[in-house]
């Protein structure tokens, strides 16, 4: 099948099993989305959304963030992964926010990422689910190992990935994309243990193959292992 073919067919397939697919960090508005993502970096979006109401709450606006103590911050957001250098970042884009873009939340990559803890995959989360302005495509260890897993790149650096990807899916399906791989790579190609025979992609997925293989080679191995503990039981028990 040509990449352009199963990329048409992942999507279609995609949309049918997961048609709720969508950004899960909990937000109501842009300056929301962009707090809760910087606060995802290498963190569960599960534990971002226990952490953020209180934040929210006590600095729902750029101004007021912007003048909070990094002490109060750090209590807020302690349970996060590498909540120091987050802690900061926080405080840093919120004034940057209000000294540069009048507590407004700027709409191009180029100035997302001038803020502090902004990357690209921030810039484009912010930009697609805010704003409803395909930039990119959300690249990250889900749509990475996912899009890989079903040869849709052979890269393996994330801003490479997303250049394969971006090729393959129409610009106005970008931000729509990296979710359905996203809950694809949460719900049912699980990292280390990805569940193929409930997959509606097994069929076009060249990965499928070697991982179903994997499971009936050791569902046989643990078959004979019984079998050998139980032949053994038996010859040991007296006559």
């Amino acid at each position: 099948m040509k990449k352009s073919d199963l990329a048409l067919t992942v999507a279609e397939r995609l949309r049918k099993v997961h048609p709720d697919a969508h950004c899960e960090l909990n937000h109501s508005n842009a300056f929301e989305l962009l707090l809760a993502t910087i606060l995802s970096a290498q963190c569960t979006d599960a534990r971002v959304n226990i952490v953020t109401p209180a934040l929210f709450k006590k600095y729902p606006t750029p101004q007021k963030l912007a003048k909070a103590p990094l002490t109060d911050v750090l209590e807020l957001i302690k349970s996060i992964n590498f909540f120091n250098n987050k802690g900061k970042s926080l405080i840093g884009c919120a004034q940057m926010l209000v000294e540069k873009y009048k507590g407004e939340i700027p709409r191009t990559v180029e100035e997302l990422e001038e803020l502090p803890g902004v990357g690209r995959k921030t810039a484009n989360v912010v930009l697609g689910n805010a704003f409803n302005i395909n930039t990119g495509i959300v690249v990250d260890t889900h749509v990475k190992r996912t899009s890989h897993l079903l040869g849709l790149t052979k890269e393996t650096d994330p801003a490479k990935v997303e250049i394969d990807l971006m090729k393959l899916f129409p610009q106005e399906n970008w931000c729509e994309i990296s979710h359905l791989l996203i809950f694809l790579g949460r719900r049912t190609c699980i990292a280390n243990r990805p569940q193929c025979d409930l997959c509606n992609l097994k069929d076009v997925c060249p990965s499928s193959g070697k991982f179903m293989k994997k499971k009936v080679t050791k569902a046989q191995g643990k078959v004979k292992g019984d079998t050998k503990v139980k032949a053994a039981r038996k010859t040991s028990r007296p006559s």
